[in-house]
């Protein structure tokens, strides 16, 4: 858990300095967080516009919820 980023309350710099995530993806995940309320699990990335199971697989572990 320690160092891990908290997709329910990750700032977009905090997003940013994850590797895989550019600045759209970043606010992609904001504005998803914004409408459908906080993430249940770091899988739920994958109904965010542009982040793939492939892209999920090389980012989850890099956050928590």
């Amino acid at each position: 858990q320690q160092g891990k980023i908290n997709l329910n309350s990750a700032s977009e710099t905090q997003l940013l300095s994850v590797n895989g995530i550019g600045p759209t993806k970043a606010k992609s995940i904001i504005e998803y967080r914004e409408q459908h309320g906080n993430f249940e699990s770091v899988e739920q990335l994958k109904e965010v516009k542009g982040i793939g199971s492939k892209t999920l697989e090389k980012i989850s572990d890099y956050f928590v919820v």
